[in-house]
């Protein structure tokens, strides 16, 4: 009545099986030709398979199984230590015990029952990746194919860093900090179990896939840091500093740096290809291309994150090298359009040029994934900055309200064709695709914190629902989801790598957070309901707060925030320049 064997995954990936009936079977074997060979005990191959077959009158089969990376025999312990018996509405009953323990981290009242049923799924979803792989104290690692004792720490992989650098981690350093510490502490085995010691950046089950682009586990390491948690500061730095020096910069590459590489470190962007000219750096992906202002801008952002590191181990002359390398997304800054437009390797801007539709599928050739509208707002770390070079607050509120009703300018068959990941639009925006969720927010900078407010609210109740709608696209990870989560709440955190949050509109009534430490940081927000989203005045930990952001240090032991809702915006409320939440020139 038992069953064993693995499936070879990809490359050196095994996945055991152990299984188990509870009914003992009155024949078994192996499937030949349509039939059972009792003679055969094992098979391998494709299709292999293993057939138990019942007499007649047995009814329900109960079959439990365990699963393990290491071996069979560990696949079958896994299975006597998490399975006892057959009973499958006791193994429900348990499982649904222990989600409402997880999920109790966030206790909501008030709002609607659509509302809180989108908190939970969402919050549910971020526990989806990464996954632990530790069995008994080991674990098996695609990185150096071989088994590991994990020293008492979880080993985690499966984590989708370009989605979730920027709420998902975020959202656990803040409720679940010692599985944060874990998680970045299996990015430091990783990189040393590859050889390299090159930060990865798409760790899967299967090793470092280096999805998409840029190195932004540095920013998990930086927001990490920040917010006092235990990480190997030195350790993490030379990982991440080797990876952003010594790996080449061209999406979905593992390779050593190259030409293009050297480019940047010359020049401060990644040179755009003309039409029809053709690319002549072997590590860019025929399908992936160059994506050279998604590149330049999320390299700036890591250089930023890693003068944070560095300054945090008290390395200033490295600190203020990377903070300057930090400000490489000026490069491609036009001031006559106000959007970061793409430059030859003559620094000339691509012209004539569409911020909507030129780049080709998923406008690769120019940004990634999504157009020259979202990648208008992604200088996470310098708002501030980027309001000075679109001209002033006004500019910059009205560049704003203009993404959020600019027309697509096709179809949406025809957008949604070269666009695909591009959806949940409102005008210009995206919410169904990671680097858009930070924009909403960036009123809170420009003196208009109650545009944030309507925003939110507009994106929660449009995009986040309880229906066949469900979320609007690019899920990955909890990368999406964590959005609806601290949207939910309240609060956001613009900029990883600052212990900061920005202050939004909650759904709630009253919102409490418990923190690993025991300690709970609660949200009133005093007449709340679908007209009463904006805030009036607010108060933190007793304190008159006119500011629309938070420090991680001000509710780290707990705290109250208390936030008075209104039918009309206060156009009066956070509006003044010393309130506005830190970004990278402001905080030296």
């Amino acid at each position: 009545n038992t069953i064993w064997g693995y499936q070879l995954v990809s490359g050196n990936t095994k996945v055991y099986l152990y299984a188990e009936t509870k009914q003992q079977p009155v024949v078994s074997g192996m499937l030949k030709d349509g039939r059972i060979d009792t003679l055969r005990r094992s098979a391998d191959g494709r299709n292999a398979c293993a057939v138990l077959r019942f007499a007649d009158g047995t009814g329900r089969v109960a079959l439990r199984y365990g699963v393990s990376f290491i071996s069979e025999e560990q696949a079958r312990r896994n299975l006597y230590r998490e399975q006892k018996g057959y009973n499958l509405d006791s193994l429900a009953r348990t499982g649904r015990a222990e989600w409402n323990k997880t999920l109790s981290n966030i206790q909501v009242s008030g709002g609607t029952d659509n509302e809180k049923t989108v908190l939970y799924t969402s919050y549910y979803r971020t526990f989806e990746r990464p996954v632990c792989l530790s069995e008994d104290g080991r674990y098996w690692s695609a990185y150096d194919g071989k088994v590991h004792d994990d020293d008492g720490i979880p080993f985690y992989t499966d984590d989708w860093i370009w989605d979730t650098y920027r709420a998902a981690h975020p959202l656990r350093a803040l409720i679940l900090p010692q599985k944060e510490e874990a998680i970045i502490t299996s990015y430091l085995r990783m990189a040393e179990q590859m050889g390299t010691r090159w930060m990865p950046t798409f760790p899967e089950i299967t090793g470092d896939s280096r999805r998409m682009n840029a190195n932004h586990g540095v920013a998990m390491v930086a927001d990490a840091l920040y917010k006092g948690l235990k990480v190997d500061a030195k350790r993490a730095y030379e990982y991440c500093r080797k990876a952003i020096e010594e790996k080449t910069l061209a999406p979905w590459s593992g390779k050593k740096a190259g030409w293009i590489d050297d480019f940047y470190k010359k020049y401060g962007y990644i040179p755009a290809l003309h039409d029809g000219e053709h690319e002549n750096d072997s590590n860019v992906s025929a399908f992936e291309k160059r994506q050279p202002v998604a590149v330049s801008l999320g390299t700036a952002y890591d250089e930023w994150c890693l003068s944070r590191v560095a300054s945090f181990l008290g390395r200033k002359k490295e600190a203020e090298h990377y903070f300057q390398l930090g400000h490489n997304y000026r490069v491609l800054f036009n001031p006559q359009t106000s959007f970061f437009h793409p430059k030859d390797k003559e620094g000339r801007f691509l012209e004539p040029f569409d911020y909507r539709f030129s780049g080709g599928v998923g406008v690769r050739d120019t940004y990634d994934e999504n157009n020259g509208w979202t990648y208008r707002w992604d200088v996470q770390h310098n708002i501030a900055d980027l309001i000075s070079l679109m001209g002033g607050r006004e500019n910059f509120v009205a560049n704003l309200d203009r993404t959020f009703a600019e027309p697509m300018g096709r179809g949406k068959r025809e957008f949604y064709t070269q666009l695909p990941d591009q959806t949940g639009n409102i005008g210009q925006f995206t919410m169904a695709n990671e680097p858009a969720m930070h924009i909403p927010y960036l009123y809170n900078y420009a003196g208009a914190p109650w545009k944030t407010q309507k925003r939110v609210r507009q994106l929660l109740k449009t995009w986040f629902r309880n229906d066949l709608m469900g979320i609007p696209g690019d899920e990955d990870g909890g990368g999406l989801t964590a959005f609806a989560v601290f949207s939910s709440i309240g609060f956001y955190p613009v900029t990883p790598g600052f212990p900061a949050y920005n202050i939004g509109s909650p759904l709630f009534t009253d919102v409490k957070v418990l923190l690993a430490n025991g300690k709970v940081f609660e949200i009133k927000a005093n007449d709340c309901s679908d007209a009463n989203k904006y805030i009036q005045n607010a108060t933190l930990n007793g304190q008159t707060w006119n500011k629309p952001w938070f420090s991680h240090d001000d509710i780290r032991n707990g705290g109250l925030l208390i936030l008075q809702m209104g039918s009309h915006p206060n156009q009066s409320w956070g509006t003044a320049v010393k309130d506005a939440p830190p970004s990278a020139d402001t905080e030296r």
